[in-house]
């Protein structure tokens, strides 16, 4: 088995360092953040609507901001994913105009305020390997994965994740940005938004799926199952930047 797993990962790390794919590793030197926050009794309209509205101030504020999110999921939840050039921008961002608004509103939109309710839920990550974004309004609905690495196989998952970002982008057309993440030291994240539903199916019957499926009983804490396809998370996008 492991010598299976390391043929796989010098195989996908040869084609993530052809010239070709090498602007698909473009942000690698990025940090990212995710946000998930439950909406307030009531007031998951207002909350969406006031995520949506964000979006404007972040591109007119947050230079460093380089993608925003505000998207919409179940159970009357809500999330923000951004990514950044680099550490100053995210601090930056925490700092800025929008979160200074949210802040300010939390305690209405946000259930348990802005310290239970946004802060409590914040996950900062480094950027592992991504496919650049192209039609990113044509976007409609994303996705969150969070993987737990298993005992001893952090830094094969790494590899597998951080290989990933150009096949992604040579095989699937339908997936307009997909980033890998580290998040600590054995958990990682994978964000990534399509056109419509079709989109989606298309990305988890593709090969990086496919390799993830595979690997995944070694890999992943729980497996595929338990490790990867319960940690999905879905969302409709609201607004980008």
């Amino acid at each position: 088995m492991k010598t299976q797993i390391l043929s796989l990962l010098t195989a996908a790390t040869l084609i993530a360092t052809t010239p070709a794919n090498a602007q698909d590793n473009a942000m690698t030197n990025y940090t990212a953040s995710y946000i998930n926050m439950p909406a307030a009794e009531g007031q998951t309209e207002a909350f969406g609507a006031f995520l949506a509205s964000a979006a404007p101030l972040v591109a007119q504020t947050e230079p460093g901001t380089e993608l925003w999110f505000a998207l919409l999921g179940a159970e009357n939840t809500l999330a923000i994913f951004d990514i950044f050039v680099d550490e100053a921008a995210r601090n930056a961002h925490f700092s800025g105009a929008v979160a200074g608004a949210l802040n300010a509103n939390a305690d209405t939109l946000v259930a348990g305020g802005w310290d239970a309710g946004v802060v409590a839920n914040i996950n900062n990550s480094n950027v592992l390997s991504a496919k650049a974004p192209v039609d990113l309004y044509a976007a409609t609905t994303a996705t969150y994965i969070k993987i737990e690495a298993a005992p001893g196989q952090a830094e094969n998952l790494a590899a597998l994740l951080t290989a990933a970002g150009p096949i992604v982008a040579e095989t699937e057309p339908k997936t307009l940005f997909w980033v890998a993440l580290q998040i600590d030291e054995t958990n990682f994240a994978i964000f990534d938004i399509f056109a419509d539903n079709s989109g989606r199916e298309a990305h988890f019957a593709g090969q990086v799926a496919g390799l993830l499926n595979e690997q995944a009983s070694v890999l992943v804490a729980g497996g595929w199952d338990d490790g990867v396809v319960a940690n999905v998370s879905n969302f409709d996008i609201l607004a980008i930047k």
